[in-house]
């Protein structure tokens, strides 16, 4: 399994749809594509979408096939998990694809102002404990972050299996008075009509949880 692992770490750290920033570069320089993803790297002017926590990039690449008029970038810190989704990007000669391997602390080091159009934040750690607020990524201190890359009226999509997590996340964009686009504790109960990319995408961790009978919660808004 180790073996395997590093295989894919390795792998990955090749792929030219797959960039890497460290700690040292977040505090310095930051990603050499900072403010330069739609000239340099994408080449059009298209929206730029996040995946955070990415996985193996479900998200990233389902989106992506739906919506080849936008641009996705899937960021995790664990190469051998983006690897999934990035040579399927590679494979099938997707474009509008790229990942990036680093803490999404520092998200900031790797986008511009106002250079990023939405976020997905799809099935996080939902950081249970209260000593671990600080690492959810719908706290205050993370949605300062997004600010600072989203455009204005820029949109976080929140799914989870976690009702009191979604709860939490719900809380703090009312208190930010965020405009509430849409919100569910069961997003597949069917109570109005959603985009489809919202419920045939799934997830590893999606499909785990719903086997498990969990329901799944979506949140949608601006900030």
């Amino acid at each position: 399994m180790a073996k395997r692992k590093l295989k894919k770490f390795a792998e990955v750290s090749s792929f030219d749809n797959c960039f890497f920033l460290s700690f040292e570069q977040s505090q310095a320089e930051g990603l050499k594509l900072k403010g330069k993803w739609h000239a340099d790297y994408f080449k059009n002017t298209n929206p730029i979408v996040l995946e955070l926590g990415c996985g193996k990039g479900e998200y990233t690449i389902g989106l992506a096939k739906r919506f080849p008029d936008k641009n996705f970038i899937g960021v995790d810190i664990k190469g051998n998990r983006i690897w999934t989704g990035a040579k399927i990007a590679v494979e099938e000669k997707m474009n509008n694809v790229a990942f990036i391997r680093t803490r999404i602390d520092f998200i900031e080091a790797c986008f511009g102002k106002e250079e990023v159009s939405e976020i997905w934040i799809t099935f996080p750690d939902p950081q249970p404990q209260k000593t671990r607020e600080r690492k959810r990524l719908t706290n205050n201190m993370f949605i300062d972050r997004y600010k600072t890359i989203l455009v204005e009226n820029g949109i976080i999509n929140l799914k989870t299996d976690n009702e009191p997590f979604y709860d939490y996340s719900k809380m703090i964009a009312e208190e930010n008075n965020f405009q509430i686009l849409d919100f569910t504790n069961d997003l597949y109960s069917f109570d109005k009509p959603r985009d489809e990319a919202l419920t045939s995408i799934k997830t590893y961790y999606e499909n785990l949880f719903s086997k498990k009978g969990f329901k799944i919660c979506y949140l949608k808004y601006k900030i």
